[in-house]
């Protein structure tokens, strides 16, 4: 399907069919689409981690507010980041580069990262929410249904999944057969609210009903 398309027709499924099953080759072709999202120097810092294991999921369920999606899902993946990605051997992330252009490159990520732990964390996040995004709207236009999580105990879910110590958790994505309809959006709130040009008015009270 178009790209338009898919964004209309994309929703946060709750429940799934829990017979169904992807193939390795829907799999891979997902994660490889996902791994197109951007990341900031192209230093592509998400991990993904494909949850198989049912037990797994049942403890993950647990520590998830026994959200259904975890269990039922064709496919879980949950979306981390390695904050030091930076600083592992960057030359890769440019091999392909000119040696000028890639020696200039290296200089800004560390001009950049190097004693920011609140960037790392930041920027490990966005694109954990970017590569997301991008693998929802894959699976849509492979006929799958998607839904982003979190309302979970990050800790208990790092200690489950043996998640390294300079890692972060940025979310769940669930995907699979819907086992119904979605239901009606709940509603989108008008443009004239969230969008704004230039800089957000001095006085909130005097913006545009």
């Amino acid at each position: 399907m178009d790209t338009t398309t898919a964004m209309e027709t994309r929703r946060a499924v709750k429940r799934f069919d829990p017979a169904h099953r992807m193939t390795e080759a829907e799999i891979r072709k997902l994660i490889s689409l996902a791994m197109l999202s951007p990341t900031a120097f192209n230093i592509q810092h998400w991990r993904f981690l494909l949850v198989r294991d049912p037990g797994l999921r049942d403890a993950l369920q647990a520590a998830a507010s026994m959200q259904p999606q975890i269990t039922e899902a064709s496919l879980l993946v949950i979306l981390c980041a390695d904050v030091n990605a930076w600083k592992k051997d960057a030359r890769r992330y440019w091999r392909n580069a000119t040696a000028d252009a890639r020696s200039r490159i290296l200089e800004a990520i560390n001009l950049y990262y190097e004693g920011r732990p609140q960037t790392q964390r930041d920027e490990a996040m966005r694109s954990c929410a970017l590569a997301a995004q991008t693998m929802m709207l894959a699976a849509r236009d492979m006929g799958y249904d998607s839904c982003p999580m979190d309302l979970a105990d990050f800790d208990e879910v790092g200690r489950l999944i043996n998640l390294p110590d300079d890692h972060v958790i940025g979310l769940f994505v669930a995907i699979g057969k819907a086992s119904g309809a979605p239901r009606p959006r709940a509603g989108q709130l008008p443009l004239h609210e969230i969008t704004f040009t230039d800089r957000f008015p001095a006085d909130p009270e005097t913006s545009p009903p």
